[in-house]
């Protein structure tokens, strides 16, 4: 089984091939292209991989090409992880917002539009190629906003793509331990969008033990999201919301410590891999300690910002090692050998969600297996968190209608209706701030 990696130079890809190392099922892959732009960056990456797999037999074969066609031609699977503008983007999608007093964050707010703005026509020229050349391969979709790009790339791909994030998951996996559950027992009631979601219930063995979490302060104080939201406002909410959540109802608080941080998130991050790749250079670099070292500041940093706003100190060492890896992994191995599972994922909502039309990519649990992954029912969401999805839902639809007319009023319209952006004149100003250090959103007219 062969499986295509787009952005395979990307920090993360060693996770992916780590996972598919202690796969040694039938039908398991056999062989993965990492396709990227940046040949040293795939250079860099390969060398990592061939490390990992030094002592594994048969481990996959890992050939890499700059050449999208090559790549895709013959594939059962794509992963996609590619981040068009680099990290250098994404730094300069955050200063441009905070400059303007608004939030700037990968995906949540200014920031995730105006990566979604330079995303969108690159995810929909790939999914076009993979229709043309590999049209019965498998679309996973990590590219961020997963949620928006996934269902930018559904209108070309139909249901063979499915978007998956690592934040619910761990989310899950938190609440199940806090509770003295096995997590591969448990089942998740979660439901939103791609970052904007909310844990409603906990289930074991047919038992909801999410009130039993939301009763006891000592025990919802105890773990990541209890010290972020503060034991209050989770009980008040009646549920557990996922971390992004935090830029939404302690926007003020952290868009003031973005502004004073040292360097924003994504600076750190341009900073610190740039110093990988560079040691990658040297033929005598130790290529996977380096990587494992780099990753473990990248895990013990993520969003210290809003920890620091909110004092929850340091994250948990159990919650340093990922996951996203393991979503991928189990969602292959569901379609490939129709292992059946159930997985949080981002599909669309085929009526899943009363408030949403079909076509809307959602993010709630779904039933996996040979023909792909059908999200469960759920029930509605109360009016605050309904609220706020169709609002975000809106903008994500006037970023896609941006992204295919090219419309600069579209673009501003974007901006001014998300909830985190308090002005059409701030919307106008980061349109333009935007066109003035992406070239790639030279096409808004």
């Amino acid at each position: 089984m062969r499986l295509t990696i787009l952005g395979g130079g990307g920090f993360r890809v060693p996770l992916v091939h780590g996972a598919l190392l202690g796969d040694r099922a039938e039908g398991r892959v056999t062989q993965v292209v990492l396709h990227d732009l940046d040949a040293d960056r795939l250079s860099a990456v390969a060398r990592v991989l061939a490390e990992q797999a030094a002592d594994v037999p048969d481990a996959p074969e890992v050939t890499v090409t700059t050449d999208l066609d090559e790549a895709l031609r013959g594939a059962d699977f794509v992963f996609s992880a590619i981040r068009v503008g680099g990290l250098e983007g994404r730094a300069a999608d955050e200063r441009v917002a905070l400059d303007l007093g608004v939030l700037g964050q990968e995906t949540v707010g200014a920031g995730g539009i105006a990566y979604g703005l330079r995303t969108v026509p690159v995810a929909v020229d790939i999914a076009r190629r993979v229709a043309r050349l590999a049209p019965d391969a498998w679309v996973i979709n990590f590219t961020n906003p997963a949620g928006l790009v996934t269902e930018a790339m559904s209108r070309h791909l139909g249901d063979r793509v499915i978007g998956i994030c690592d934040s619910p998951v761990g989310l899950g996996r938190r609440i199940a331990r806090v509770l003295g559950a096995d997590p591969r027992e448990a089942f998740i009631d979660y439901v939103g969008l791609n970052h904007l979601g909310w844990v409603r219930g906990l289930r074991v063995a047919g038992r909801d033990e999410l009130p039993r979490l939301l009763a006891d302060p000592a025990l919802l104080g105890s773990f990541e999201e209890g010290k972020l939201f503060g034991t209050e406002w989770l009980r008040s909410l009646g549920a557990v919301p996922n971390e992004y959540l935090h830029y939404y109802y302690f926007n003020r608080e952290t868009v003031r410590a973005y502004q004073e941080a040292d360097r924003t998130r994504g600076a750190f991050l341009r900073d610190q891999q740039a110093g990988f790749y560079e040691e990658m250079k040297r033929p005598d670099a130790a290529a996977l300690s380096a990587w494992d070292r780099t990753r473990a500041e990248r895990e013990a940093t993520y969003m210290a910002e809003n920890r620091d706003a909110a004092g929850a100190g340091e994250r948990d060492a159990d919650d340093l090692s990922g996951g996203y890896e393991k979503v991928a992994l189990a969602l292959m191995r569901a379609i490939a050998r129709d292992e059946r599972t159930t997985l949080i994922l981002n599909v669309r909502n085929r009526g899943t969600l009363s408030a949403l039309d079909s076509e809307a990519v959602i993010e709630v649990p779904c039933l996996v297996d040979a023909n792909g992954a059908h999200p469960v029912a759920v029930d509605p969401l109360p009016g605050h968190a309904t609220g706020l999805v169709c609002a975000v839902k809106a903008v994500e639809r006037e970023v896609l209608s941006a992204a295919a007319s090219g419309s600069r009023t579209t673009a501003v319209k974007a901006f001014a209706l998300h909830p985190l952006v308090d002005s059409v004149n701030v919307a106008r100003a980061l349109v333009d701030g935007y066109r003035a250090v992406h070239p790639g959103l030279g096409y808004l007219k």
